[in-house]
């Protein structure tokens, strides 16, 4: 007998509240809101390509170098909770456009910056655009695809974002080889402009159907209790997570953010009602979220080291050779959906889960003779366990609350995204550090004082120690080999804390997260 294929239905885009010639165009809308998402990604990463540049130009002390990097990140994600909010009540084309014209105003003065202060405001800026995109882009892809069509949206999406991270030191690294330090900053200016007409021109008005008033009180609480927070984790493995600076940002955040649940509950008008983690999918998509990111985020923090100063590439040529990861993303992040329909949404996000820490053991085992072919299924296998697990677990974050509140669920996906991540550096960091050091004790007391307090912060400082010293080449070979092998040694340890951290967070989200057989729309229609 014949089988006649029952023709899908039109789509009618007004029931779900979504204007004809948006939904025409939602696909090219997502393409400019994907370009505005790596843009910022990537700023996260681009910037460590150019720190050797920035140290010979600038000369920042250490401390100053540390937050060059690291003030875009707090402020990023301190603001990430009440920039979604404002997105949602004022309209978040608004919040987008504003982010990034900030973001390319400060990006053209941060190329020009006079001195080390100078940049790293100028880095808290680029911040404060980068906190109103990253949401903003999610929570309008939310209301222009229609429920059937909004995972597989968000998993493209969700794709981007983790591609965005690999692109930035390539980027970097190529402007570098022709241009000043400054051009890896001017390199966004023409994106940012590109996706900012292509946002302007293109994009729907959205915004909260009905105005509520503004959480003034819970978004001071958040801005405070989340830069403590990020502030804590990055200073910790560099002053000590004993020292002062450490605990007290640590005692200011359990303040902060234990005073915003409160408040919240008992607000009339919560900016993120608590309620919310009583929905499954919400809350056990945010938790795995978080320790999914502290994984990868490790794997990059010690695979452009392990490249560059153990198998000798060049910062561009490390960068170059961790594409893989980032192909994998946008590979496979798009397929998740329809996978997610014919094996479950659960065992696709467990399965996932899974690969990320078996990506880090094998990545564990590799040494200074591992040849770098052995290094791309490693890549492949992480980039697989996140392009299979993050696109179903941001659109369960996003889709499991009212429209309403779409850049507020976008926004807690972005903020668990760089928690997590930071955990991850951090955690990993401090045992690199604490090996690292143990091993190189009997090197050190032979250096010059001097050198040896550069040396022990870690091998790049060491091999810049051996580089501009004038040692005797039998005791520098010495040094460079005891310096590596302390490196390796406390790299093997870490990526195996992490990876066991990994499977108990992916045992618990076997066992918490909800069954759910497929990604079903879970929006009413769209309310702008």
């Amino acid at each position: 007998m014949t089988h006649i294929q029952t023709p899908t239905p039109a789509i009618d885009p007004m029931h779900y509240g979504i204007d004809p010639q948006t939904y025409a165009r939602r696909w090219t809308i997502l393409g400019v809101l994907c370009l505005s998402l790596v843009l910022i990604v990537s700023a996260v990463s681009a910037v460590n390509v150019a720190l050797p540049a920035i140290s010979r130009e600038l000369r920042p002390s250490s401390t100053q170098l540390l937050w060059i990097v690291d003030a875009y990140a707090v402020v990023f994600a301190g603001l990430l909770l009440p920039f979604g909010a404002l997105g949602d009540r004022f309209g978040r084309k608004g919040a987008l456009q504003l982010g990034l014209g900030l973001f390319s105003g400060a990006s053209i003065l941060a190329a020009f910056s006079n001195g080390p202060a100078h940049l790293i405001a100028l880095r808290c800026l680029m911040g404060v655009g980068a906190a109103l995109v990253m949401p903003s882009t999610l929570s309008l892809l939310a209301n222009i695809f229609p429920p059937m069509e909004r995972a597989k949206a968000i998993a493209v999406w969700t794709g981007f974002a983790g591609a965005g991270g690999a692109l930035g030191p390539v980027i970097g690294g190529a402007v570098l080889g022709h241009f000043w330090w400054g051009s890896v900053f001017f390199v966004s200016v023409p994106i940012a402009l590109i996706a900012l007409v292509g946002v302007t021109l293109l994009a729907p008005k959205s915004k909260e159907s009905k105005a509520v008033p503004l959480d003034p009180i819970g978004a001071s609480l958040s801005i405070l209790g989340f830069g403590s927070l990020l502030y804590g984790i990055i200073e910790g493995p560099d002053k000590g997570w004993t020292s002062p600076t450490a605990i007290t940002a640590f005692v200011v955040a359990l303040v902060a953010l234990t005073s915003f649940v409160l408040w919240e509950r008992r607000s009339a008008h919560p900016m993120l009602d608590p309620k919310f983690f009583k929905i499954p999918r919400f809350a056990t998509g945010a938790f795995a979220v978080t320790f999914t990111f502290m994984a990868a985020f490790s794997q990059f923090f010690v695979l452009t080291q392990y490249l560059q100063y153990i198998k000798g590439y060049s910062a561009l040529g490390a960068a170059v050779r961790g594409l893989p990861f980032a192909l994998t993303l946008i590979v496979i992040s798009p397929r998740a959906v329809e996978l997610s329909r014919r094996f479950g949404t659960k065992r696709l996000v467990v399965f996932g889960m899974a690969l990320v820490p078996i990506g880090l053991i094998l990545l564990s085992l590799v040494g200074p003779k591992t040849p770098y072919w052995a290094i791309i299924p490693i890549l492949v296998t992480s980039g697989s366990g996140m392009a299979l697990a993050i696109p179903s677990l941001s659109s369960g974050i996003v889709m499991a609350l009212p429209l309403d509140k779409a850049g507020v669920g976008s926004a807690m996906n972005d903020t668990t995204r760089e928690v997590g991540g930071a955990i991850g550096i951090a955690v990993l960091g401090t045992v690199i550090n604490s090996r690292f050091r143990s091993g190189m004790h009997g090197s050190l007391v032979t250096l010059p004082k001097a050198a040896a307090d550069v040396a022990k912060q870690g091998l790049g400082q060491t091999v810049a120690v051996i580089q501009h010293g004038s040692f005797a080449q039998p005791f520098s070979a010495h040094l460079l080999q005891t310096a590596r092998h302390s490196f390796l040694d406390g790299m093997h340890l870490g990526l195996r804390i992490i990876a066991v951290i990994g499977i108990v967070a992916m045992l618990y989200v076997a066992r918490a997260f909800p069954p759910v057989n497929a990604e079903t729309p879970q929006h009413g229609p769209a309310r702008h």
